[in-house]
């Protein structure tokens, strides 16, 4: 085992400080192997290098099932590698099996604290107090410290769109990387700039129920409305909205009204009763 200080072994006596109590500052990953084990070895200078590279950010603690069967017995251990990374005196992450050092980083960054959070946290708060330039600049700033770390850049996009900013963010969520523009939270923001953008070039809520009460295949007002109501949380009724769109005309937007209601769905985290519903009327529709 490395002599370096981050890397400890584990066993019943000592597991509560090493793990669970050392988590409340960093995270802590607890690789549970064996010496017969191909793929832990395999493992080993992965979580090495990860370790050296961090220096501190998060402690590697490890776990010989074959010495600590009570251990491994009362966390569950049924394969080998398994890995599990306590935070917070919590299990939050498991992994079962060799995993590449991508994942590995992934995982440990989602968890360790970093000098761009800061920033982030103190420019969230200048925001909701109004100061919207003061936050901005300290998100510009989280950036400069950490270019890839892509919450900042969301942080900053979200900030964006509330001020209608709507050419700024959509140069963020272009530039982002493929991996981090498939992400759910990059692509729910994506699809509330979407809707966005539609109701901002629109009349009011009132002028548009207007508008369809004269001409009910009023199909953009109908659109625009659906999009108001997004905005406004009113789910039910703009799902009703596009619905209809797609039941009317299907060519409109290339297909708005269908797009309009995955948008929502996505919006609802794609589950709930909301959801079911409106996916099993939309399937009918589909099949008429």
């Amino acid at each position: 085992m490395s002599n370096s200080p981050y890397i400890q072994a584990v066993d019943v006596e000592n597991f509560e400080k090493v793990v669970i109590q050392s988590s409340f500052q960093v995270p802590v990953l607890v690789d549970f192997w064996a010496e017969w084990c191909a793929p832990c070895k395999a493992l080993i200078p992965v979580l090495e290098k990860l370790v050296a590279e961090y220096q501190g950010q998060f402690i590697l603690a490890k776990v010989n099932t074959d010495e600590q069967q009570e251990l491994a017995m009362e966390y569950g251990i049924r394969s080998i590698p398994t890995l599990k990374l306590f935070r917070q005196g919590q299990m939050v992450e498991e992994m079962t099996g060799a995993q590449p050092e991508s994942v590995l980083r992934t995982i440990i960054d989602r968890h360790r604290d970093r000098k761009a959070d800061h920033l982030r946290f103190e420019a969230i708060e200048l925001y909701r107090q109004g100061k919207v330039d003061q936050a901005l600049l300290l998100l510009e700033r989280a950036e400069h410290i950490e270019p890839d770390y892509f919450p900042v850049i969301l942080d900053k996009a979200k900030m964006l769109l509330d001020q209608k900013r709507f050419a700024e963010v959509t140069q963020l969520l272009q530039n982002l990387p493929a991996n981090v523009q498939t992400d759910p939270a990059t692509e729910e923001l994506q699809v509330q700039l979407n809707f966005a953008q539609v109701a901002d070039r629109s009349p009011s809520v009132l002028q548009l129920r207007q508008i369809l009460a004269d001409n009910p295949l009023h199909y953009e007002a109908r659109h625009q409305l659906g999009a108001q109501l997004v905005l406004a949380g009113e789910y039910p009724e703009a799902l009703e909205q596009f619905l209809e769109l797609m039941r009317q005309n299907r060519q409109f937007g290339e297909d708005a009204g269908r797009k309009s209601i995955l948008g929502v769905f996505m919006l609802l985290g794609n589950s709930g009763e909301l959801v079911s519903r409106y996916r099993s009327k939309m399937s009918s529709l589909l099949l008429a």
